[in-house]
C-alpha cells in the first residue's frame, strides 16, 4: 500500500517542524511524500522537493517580485496561483494522490485556491486555525476537501496539535487510497434540487434518464451544493444540466446562502445544454439560528429546520430573480431550454398551501416571457413543478436533443 504519494504544502519558513511531522506520520503509515515550500521570504531546514521558487515562476513571478510588493497579501496570492498550478501539474503527471495543506489564514487562503484547482475524486485536506470558520465563503471552498481545526498548534508542535495533526496524515492518506474517483465511463447529467417534501422531479426523472444511458448526480442547491455543481460545469464534466433548482441566484442576489455570483453560468460557458426550472426561486435560504438579514426581516419566512430558514420574496423582488436569471442564460453557447410551470415553482406554493403567493408568482412568469433570450426556448407549461407534466415535459425535450444529436447518450 506505498503506492500512494501525497503532497505536504505550507510555509516551510515558519512551519519546518509540523509539516516535516505530517510527513512523517504519513511515511510511518506506508504512504509517499512530495514537500511543497509556499514560503516567500525564508528557507527550510532542508530542501523542498518544490521550492518555494518553483511555485513562484508557476503563478507567472518570481520570489523576488513577491518580495518586492512589499505587501504579504500581494505575495501570497503569487504563491496560491503558483501553488494551485503546480499541484494541478503534479496530479496530471501522475505523480501525487492526494494533497494536504497546513496554514493559519494566509496559508488557509492559499490552500483553499490549491484544492479548487484538484478535480472531484483528488484526496485534499487543509489543516487550518480557522477551520469551518465563516471566514470562507462557499464560493472559495472546493467540492470535496475536508478540513480539521489545527488546535493550540499556532506556533511549535505539542501534544495537542500532534493529535490533530496525525488524524489529517492519515486522512489524506486513507482517502487516496480508498477513493473511487468518478469512472465517467457514462454520460453525465447534472441536476439541482432540494429535498422531496419541497421538489420532487428528481424521484421521476433519475431513473427515467439512467434508462436512457446517463448517470445523475443530484446537486442539494443550498450554497455548497451549487458551488460543487458549478465547479463540475466548470470542467465540463456534463453531458447536459437540469438546473431546476436555481435558488441560489436569489440567494445571491438577496443576502443569502450563496453559491457566488458565477451560479447558473458555467455550464452555458463551458458549451453544455441545458434545461432550466425555476424551483424555489421565490425564497432565500438563510442561517436558521441567526436572525435574518437585514432586507429578509419582517417578512413570511419557513423554518425548515434549526439550521435552515427561508423567507419570501415580494413581486418586484421575483421579477429581479427572472432578470438575472435570463441575463446568465444569454452567455450560454449551446442550446438552453427553460421550463415555465405557471402553477408553482415549490411544493409550499400550490393553491392553498402556506407560502402560495399568486401575485409573486404571477409576476415572475411575466418577467419571465419579457426576459427570456431569444437564444432560448420557453416552454411555458400549465402545471406545478412538482406534477409529472413537469418531468415528462424535460424529458421530451432531451429526447429531441439526443434525436438532434445535441446531447449523446453515449
Amino acid at each position: 500500500m506505498a503506492d500512494k504519494t501525497i503532497l505536504v504544502a505550507g510555509t516551510y519558513d515558519t512551519k519546518d517542524d509540523e509539516l516535516s511531522y505530517l510527513a512523517e506520520v504519513i511515511r510511518g503509515q506506508g504512504g509517499n511524500v512530495l514537500t511543497m515550500d509556499v514560503s516567500v521570504l525564508g528557507d527550510p531546514s532542508q530542501p523542498a522537493d518544490v521550492s518555494k521558487h518553483d511555485v513562484a515562476e508557476a503563478g507567472g513571478s518570481s520570489i523576488r517580485v513577491a518580495i518586492g510588493t512589499g505587501d504579504e497579501n500581494t505575495a501570497m496570492q503569487i504563491m496560491g496561483a503558483g501553488a494551485a498550478a503546480k499541484a494541478l501539474e503534479l496530479y496530471r503527471a501522475g505523480s501525487i494522490d492526494g494533497v494536504i495543506v497546513l496554514g493559519g489564514t494566509m496559508g488557509t487562503d492559499l490552500a483553499l485556491d490549491m484544492c479548487a484547482a484538484l478535480p472531484v475524486g483528488v484526496s485534499k485536506y487543509i489543516v487550518s486555525t480557522v477551520a469551518f470558520s465563516p471566514l470562507m465563503p462557499p464560493e472559495r471552498i472546493p467540492a470535496d476537501v475536508q478540513m480539521i481545526l489545527w488546535a493550540g498548534g499556532l506556533y511549535g508542535l505539542n501534544s495537542i496539535c500532534k493529535a490533530s495533526l496525525s488524524q489529517a496524515a492519515g486522512a489524506v492518506l486513507g482517502a487516496a487510497r480508498s477513493v473511487e474517483p468518478p469512472k465517467r465511463d457514462r454520460p453525465l447529467i447534472g441536476m439541482t434540487s432540494f429535498g422531496k417534501t419541497v421538489l420532487r422531479y428528481m424521484v421521476t426523472l433519475k431513473p427515467a434518464l439512467e434508462a436512457r444511458g446517463f448517470e445523475v448526480a443530484v446537486f442539494h442547491a443550498t450554497g455548497m451544493g451549487g458551488r460543487a455543481f458549478e465547479s463540475l460545469a466548470a470542467e465540463g464534466a456534463f453531458a447536459a444540466v437540469m438546473d431546476f433548482a436555481p435558488q441560489e441566484v436569489s440567494n445571491h442576489l438577496f443576502g443569502g446562502l450563496s453559491a457566488g455570483a458565477d451560479r447558473m453560468t458555467n455550464a452555458g460557458r463551458s458549451g453544455m445544454p441545458q434545461l432550466v426550472a425555476p424551483g424555489c426561486y421565490d425564497l432565500v435560504d438563510f442561517v436558521g439560528w441567526q436572525e435574518p438579514p437585514a432586507q429578509l426581516r419582517g417578512r413570511e419566512t419557513h423554518a425548515h429546520n434549526r439550521l435552515l430558514a427561508s423567507a419570501m420574496l415580494v413581486a418586484a423582488e421575483r421579477r429581479q430573480v427572472a432578470q438575472a436569471i435570463c441575463g446568465k442564460l444569454a452567455t450560454a453557447k449551446a442550446p438552453v431550454a427553460v421550463l415555465l410551470p405557471v402553477g408553482g415553482c415549490n411544493e409550499w406554493d400550490r393553491p392553498g398551501a402556506p407560502l402560495r403567493d399568486g401575485e409573486g408568482l404571477a409576476a415572475f412568469c411575466d418577467e419571465m416571457r419579457v426576459c427570456c433570450p431569444e437564444t432560448a426556448e420557453l416552454h411555458e407549461l400549465d402545471c406545478h413543478i412538482n406534477d409529472a407534466e413537469f418531468s415528462a415535459k424535460a424529458l421530451e425535450i432531451l429526447d429531441g436533443w439526443i434525436s438532434s444529436g445535441v446531447v449523446n447518450p453515449g
